[in-house]
């Protein structure tokens, strides 16, 4: 059992326990006074202050528990100032986003389900310390917040996080170790069973993972005593709520008019369109009923909702009967197929029953990756990019779209974590990679859907992923027992809403990539998740093995015809500034002159990025020539730039010029430069060293020479004078003086003469 101590100070307490090697602490009445409950939280240097506060009356005219969880990120954490304008932080990041929602599922089947009152939860990052998260701390401190204030509660819910780095488990790992490691694993629980499970994992088996999960239980555990010592000591009496029950006479009525026969044939069908007609008409047939009942019509959406709930979940618990007539184990009817889409980079579509994606991959080069902003340093970019789109269309529904919500950036990450670990190396694929999974139509699992479409776009892209990556989702269905309950197989939506669990799992052959658990229950026991994931991993493989398969069995050997190409090479870092040229001259001329995107790292990885394979070619060619140091046999190809009497200029690539002499031009004797070459003219020359001052000699009579592998004997032609020195140069102006002064004389006398 861990030492917990408890600290009086200047109107406040602080509570504190040892937690993975570092201090955690808490302080209770020091700050956020008005809110229903506040914890100001310590772990390490990390500070986020977590508040829970609840309306004081229902909100009219909602039919669910308005709860709303807000993660918010201050850049003076890091000691940064936001980006932008206005230097204010703006809409929430991606990762905020991420974290709220891992927030909001292990809380949310905690509070009363027939409760109205809103709840926010409010985390704030306030100081941000490598070594502790501060995700994991607002996750910790959220459910404290709520356990020691008076709203309703039926928690508390402790986070805690798992890594594996080298093969060693690592409890609360840093940000370090959580962004390299192998594992990335959430798990969140109460005193007696799981509550909500978030992973990311490069293939870890199910076993493996299974003792990781419960390794996190028990330390959630030892946290949960603390959590009980400081309610104990300052929790607040929970307080009433109006409750919107259905009352049970009105369920009797219901049951006469529509007898649950009745209920069980309007919801046993395939289609889900049938189904929501029939129930449609149900209700409309009640509401005729109970016309002149006010109170009964304000009730009517609750109870049919209610009756359908208990009619399904009565159905696949007791009956072992599916809506659709499924085995409890079997998938929907399955398609899948590539390259739909012309001209995009990859695509791809797959369909399970009455849920389908379609899936567009896009690659570009590692300039245009994702730029990140955020708390974590280590992370300022994304290579690899998974975004969801749902449209109201899917689902039959008119509405406007407003652009992705937090379900939407959810499922875009969990599909992109689930991909993650079989993407190649950017040694092995030079690109950016974005993809799109389009809901074409939804009905349950569309996330899981993305998964497959993704891993087979890419797959079609010609991106050499190492392995197949499908992903599956399990449902529950509870009894008044712990061992009483059904588990099912690739949920629908129908199962989805009135069932007790969403478990996702994706992987490969050999492993887990990534988990996101929903529940609506106050917890898993070990059996259920046994089971689920058993249930999944046969389900991935039958997915893998069959259609996917059948549909592309291996990435294609090289990227679409529509894509860029890419090509790398590695130079001297000292040479960048030789390539780049005074204020990018020489690089934009490259680009200007071959159509290539070029992109120059510190270490000095150059990415040539284009269509055309001469130009990518030519692009290359002239950054060789630049940061290679001329020598003696290299032969190059150069421009005539500009012709002097004493020779020719060539340039070999911007920036990068040298000169011929006429007396290297050809074999016999050149009068004049011009007589040979003109301006513009392609020449081969070969670098043959350097003369006595030290200059680089190229030549175009000796190209043939070196290339048969000799080497021209010496030109007995007499070398250049040398240039006389200074001294020598201003004895000869004198003279030269001397004259002009005697040629300006005679022309005056002739003048004289003539006058």
């Amino acid at each position: 059992m861990a030492d917990f101590k408890r600290e009086e100070k200047d109107g406040y307490v602080t509570y504190s326990m040892e937690l993975a090697g570092r201090p955690l602490s808490v302080d209770i009445g020091r700050v956020g006074k008005q809110a229903n409950g506040c914890a100001f939280m310590h772990y390490g240097d990390t500070t986020v202050l977590c508040t829970a506060t609840e309306a004081a009356q229902p909100r009219d005219g909602v039919d669910f528990f308005p709860l709303s969880v807000e993660y918010s990120e201050k850049y003076y954490s890091i000691g940064k100032m936001p980006g932008g304008f206005n230097k204010r932080e703006g809409k929430a990041s991606e990762n905020a986003v991420l974290t709220s929602r891992v927030i909001d599922r292990p809380m949310r089947p905690l509070f009363p389900k027939d409760m109205r009152n809103d709840v926010t939860l409010e985390c704030m990052v306030m100081s941000v310390d490598p070594a502790c998260r501060p995700e994991l701390i607002a996750m910790m401190g959220a459910p404290l917040a709520t356990y020691i204030s008076d709203i309703p509660f039926a928690g508390p819910c402790v986070s805690t996080q798992v890594g594996l780095v080298d093969g060693r488990v690592i409890i609360n790992p840093s940000q370090e170790e959580w962004d390299n490691g192998d594992l990335r694993l959430t798990v969140a629980s109460t005193r007696d069973k799981i509550m909500m499970i978030e992973a990311g994992a490069n293939e870890v088996p199910e076993g493996d993972m299974i003792d990781y999960i419960y390794q996190a239980d028990a330390v959630n555990k030892e946290v949960l005593a603390f959590y009980d010592m400081i309610r104990n000591e300052c929790g607040k009496q929970k307080q009433d709520y109006v409750s919107v029950h259905v009352p049970d006479e009105m369920m009797e009525d219901i049951k006469k008019i529509v007898p649950p026969e009745e209920m069980e044939v309007a919801v046993f069908t395939d289609d889900k369109q049938t189904r929501e007609k029939n129930v449609a008409d149900i209700t409309e047939r009640l509401a005729e009923a109970f016309a002149d009942n006010e109170e009964y019509l304000a009730q009517l959406g609750d109870a049919v909702y209610k009756y359908e709930k208990l009619t399904v979940r009565k159905m696949i618990l007791q009956d072992h009967k599916r809506p659709d007539g499924r085995l409890l184990t079997q998938i929907r009817p399955l398609h899948a197929e590539v390259g739909l889409i012309p001209r995009v980079h990859g695509s791809a579509m797959f369909t399970r029953g009455q849920t389908q994606i379609v899936d567009v991959c896009t690659l570009a080069p590692l300039s245009e990756a994702q730029r990140v902003e955020g708390l974590d340093p280590n992370i300022t970019s994304k290579r690899y990019v998974h975004q969801y789109n749902f449209p109201a269309y899917s689902v039959g529904e008119t509405k406007v779209s407003r652009g992705p919500g937090r379900r939407e950036i959810g499922h875009g990450a969990l599909a992109e974590r689930a991909l993650m670990p079989v993407l190649p190396s950017v040694e092995e694929f030079p690109y950016s990679i974005r993809c799109v999974s389009e809901t074409m139509e939804s009905n349950g699992s569309t996330s899981m859907a993305s998964t497959c479409a993704s891993c087979m776009a890419l797959m079609d892209a010609g991106v050499p992923i190492k392995k197949q990556v499908a992903g599956i989702s399990c449902g529950l269905v509870t009894g008044k027992t712990d061992d009483d309950f059904v588990l099912l197989t690739d949920i629908q939506g129908l199962e989805d809403f009135f069932g007790d669990m969403d478990f996702k799992v994706t992987g490969t052959h050999d492993g887990i990539t990534a988990i996101q658990m929903d529940i609506k229950i106050h917890g898993l026991t070990r059996a259920i998740i046994e089971g689920a994931f058993q249930r999944c991993k046969d389900a991935r493989e039958f997915i893998m093995n069959g259609v996917m398969h059948n549909a592309i069995a291996a990435p294609r050997p090289e990227v679409g015809k529509y894509a860029p190409k890419i090509e790398m090479m590695t130079i001297d870092p000292e040479k960048i500034g030789d390539v780049v040229g005074q204020r990018g001259k020489t690089i934009n001329e490259i680009i200007k002159r071959t159509g290539c995107q070029i992109d120059i790292e510190e270490d000095g990885r150059v990415s040539i990025c284009g269509t055309d394979a001469q130009g990518m070619a030519d692009a290359k060619r002239m950054i060789e020539t630049i940061v290679t140091d001329f020598y003696e046999g290299q032969i190059l190809e150069g421009v005539v730039v500009s012709i002097k009497d004493f020779g020719a200029f060539l340039e070999f690539a911007p920036g990068k010029e040298g000169l011929v002499h006429i007396s290297r031009i050809a074999d016999h004797r050149v009068e004049h430069v011009e007589d040979v070459l003109t301006l513009g003219d392609k020449v081969r020359v070969v670098c043959i060293g350097k003369d006595r001052l030290g200059r680089v000699s190229f030549s175009i009579k000796d190209v043939k020479a070196y290339e048969e592998g000799r080497r021209p004997a010496p030109d007995d032609r007499p070398e250049r004078p040398e240039r006389p020195d200074r001294g020598e140069r201003r004895d000869r102006g004198d003279r030269h003086g001397d004259r002009r002064d005697r040629r300006q004389s005679r022309n005056d006398n002739a003048s004289d003469g003539e006058q």
